[in-house]
C-alpha cells in the first residue's frame, strides 16, 4: 500500500475532493512509479481526463504498476486504438427527449442528479456522455419531478450521474423531501463510487435523512475489486446500515483488474464482510476507448461457474450485459446443466 505520509488526509469529503490527483505523473511519484512513466499512456489523458481521490490512491500498493486498483484509473495508450463494435454511446442514451433524465424501465426512472464524478474510471460507458447539455439545475430538476408525478406507474427513482453524491447534503435531502409528496414513489436507489474513493462522503446529516424518510433507501456501490474495500469504508457502510439502507453491490468484469475466480470470489467474500450484497457483475459496456479492459463473454462464464461452485448462492451476482435501447438488463446464459 502507499505509504501514510505520502497522503493528505481529511476527514472532510469536500476538501478530500478538492485535493483529487489530476496529473497521471504526480499519482505515478505518489505510488514510487516515477520510473514507470510511458509518454504514450500519458497522452491519453486528453480523451478523457485524470481524476483520482487521494483516499484511494492510499488503497493502491505502492511501487506496482499493475495495482488493480491503479488500472481502472490510470490512462493507457490503448484508449487510442479504434475498435469495431465499440462506440461513443454504446447504451445509446445520448438521444434523450428528456434531458439529464433517462426513463427506460417501466416503474423506475434514472435522474443525472449531478454530472460531475469523485474519480474518472477509465472503462465508463459514459465517458463520451455530453453531461454539459444534460446538467440538471432546480428548475430542470422541479421539471423532472413533474414528469415522474404524471407517471403512476413509476414506483422508484434511481439517483446517479455522474455521481449523485457530488451534491451536498442539503440538495439530497431538498430532493427527497419532493419525492416524498407523491404518493405512487416507495423506493430511492443511489447509485455512487464515492464512498469507496472518499469514505467521509457517507456523513452523519446524510444518515440521518436516509433515517427519517418513508422511502426504502438504496444504495448501490461500484466495486470492482476487494482491495477497494478498508476499514474507512466498511465504517461508512455501518453509518448506513444502522439507519436502514440496504447495501448492494455491482462491479464490471476487468482485464487484468478482476477477471478471474479468485478475485471474484474475494470480492465477494469482502463486500458480504461489509454487510453488501453483491447484486450484478457487468460485461464491459462497449464504449470507446475502452476495449482493452474487455475480456471474452466465454471466460466470463467460465468465471461464474466457478463462483457458484466455491460461494453460497446470495454471494453470487447475476452476469448481466446491457444492450442499447433494450428495455432491461441481458442475463448471460452460463448454460449449466
Amino acid at each position: 500500500m502507499i505509504q501514510r505520509n505520502e497522503v493528505n488526509l481529511h476527514k472532510n469529503w469536500q476538501k478530500e475532493l478538492a485535493n483529487v490527483v489530476t496529473c497521471p505523473e504526480r499519482l505515478l511519484k505518489m505510488l514510487g512509479l516515477s520510473s514507470k512513466v510511458d509518454e504514450k499512456d500519458l497522452k491519453a489523458r486528453s480523451l478523457f481526463p485524470v481524476r483520482v481521490p487521494q483516499p484511494f490512491i492510499k488503497k493502491m500498493r505502492y511501487g506496482d504498476i499493475n495495482d488493480p486498483l491503479l488500472l481502472q484509473v490510470m490512462p493507457r495508450h490503448q484508449e487510442f486504438l479504434a475498435q469495431t463494435g465499440y462506440d461513443k454511446d454504446p447504451l445509446k442514451e445520448q438521444d434523450n427527449d428528456q434531458p439529464g433524465l433517462l426513463h427506460k424501465y417501466r416503474s423506475r426512472v434514472l435522474v443525472m442528479f449531478k454530472t460531475g464524478c469523485a474519480v474518472n474510471c477509465r472503462y465508463c460507458f459514459r465517458r463520451h456522455f455530453p453531461y454539459q447539455e444534460n446538467q440538471l439545475n432546480k428548475r430542470s430538476l422541479i421539471e423532472a419531478l413533474a414528469y415522474i408525478k404524471a407517471d403512476i406507474n413509476i414506483n422508484e427513482v434511481i439517483l446517479s450521474g455522474g455521481d449523485p453524491l457530488m451534491a451536498k447534503d442539503d440538495a439530497v435531502s431538498w430532493f427527497m423531501d419532493e419525492l416524498e409528496q407523491l404518493p405512487q414513489i416507495k423506493r430511492l436507489r443511489i447509485h455512487s463510487r464515492l464512498p469507496v474513493v472518499i469514505p467521509a462522503r457517507i456523513t452523519d446529516e446524510l444518515c440521518a435523512r436516509f433515517a427519517a424518510s418513508p422511502l426504502k433507501v438504496v444504495f448501490i456501490n461500484h466495486i470492482n475489486h476487494a482491495n477497494e474495500i478498508d476499514d474507512d469504508f466498511k465504517a461508512a457502510m455501518q453509518k448506513l446500515k444502522v439507519v436502514g439502507v440496504t447495501l448492494l453491490n455491482q462491479a464490471v468484469l476487468l482485464k487484468d483488474v478482476n477477471d478471474t475466480a479468485r478475485a471474484q470470489i474475494a470480492l465477494s467474500e469482502a463486500l458480504f464482510d461489509a454487510d453488501i450484497l453483491p447484486y450484478y457483475l457487468h460485461l464491459l459496456d462497449k464504449v470507446e476507448g475502452a476495449s482493452h479492459f474487455d475480456i471474452p463473454e466465454q471466460l466470463a462464464k467460465q468465471i461464474m461457474s466457478d463462483m457458484l461452485a466455491a460461494l453460497p448462492g446470495f454471494l453470487v451476482p447475476k452476469l448481466v450485459r446491457e444492450i442499447g435501447g433494450e428495455k432491461s438488463k441481458t442475463p448471460i446464459d452460463l448454460n449449466l446443466v
